[in-house]
């Protein structure tokens, strides 16, 4: 006697997706997409207040503060590197998976703690947090837990929205000439 298959079992629906194949699967540097073009990132704010925020900061080339990359996505994890210039304001916000954040090179402020390059921290999903980019800037690897997540962005009044553009403004014309702080230890 056999036994029934799953699918005669009635286990098995036959429109389901089969899990995808665990297997060895190398990425490469050179293959990283852009991480706004890897569009694994949806954004869930609709508060007119962050909106108008998000629309200023945009405006004042807050997408120059910042570089970012998808170095792998697969079996329910992604891997993004940042590279966030120096001063960069970033806003307080939560992403919908927990994450692991390594710092290849630079430094930040994260409420009273000061970390540089080895460093790291764990969030757990939808705490809200942000933390202060070192004059040097910061390049942070981000372990997470999806490989689709969102980011829903705190700043619930005009005032916070006020104070961050000022600091974009502010800090904006440092970037021009601000190289990734791997290269700047390298190189000094």
């Amino acid at each position: 006697m056999t036994d029934a298959s799953p699918t005669e079992k009635g286990t098995k629906n036959a429109s389901a997706k089969p899990p995808p194949l665990k297997v060895l699967r190398i990425f490469r540097k050179e293959d990283a997409q852009d991480f706004g073009e890897a569009g694994h990132m949806s954004y869930d704010d609709d508060a007119p207040v962050i909106l108008n925020g998000l629309t200023k900061m945009d405006e004042a080339g807050m997408a120059d503060g910042y570089k970012g990359t998808c170095l792998f996505s697969g079996f329910g994890f992604s891997l993004h590197h940042f590279w966030f210039k120096p001063g960069y304001p970033l806003p307080l916000h939560s992403h919908d998976s927990d994450c692991l954040y390594y710092i290849v090179a630079g430094d930040i402020r994260m409420g009273t703690e000061h970390m540089g390059s080895g460093d790291g921290f764990f969030l757990p999903a939808d705490t809200p947090y942000t933390y202060y980019i070192g004059e040097k800037g910061v390049e942070i690897l981000e372990f997470r837990t999806a490989e689709d997540f969102n980011i829903e962005f705190k700043g619930t009044t005009e005032t916070y929205w006020e104070q961050m553009l000022e600091k974009l403004r502010n800090e904006r014309p440092k970037w021009r000439e601000a190289l990734p702080p791997s290269r700047n230890y390298r190189n000094a």
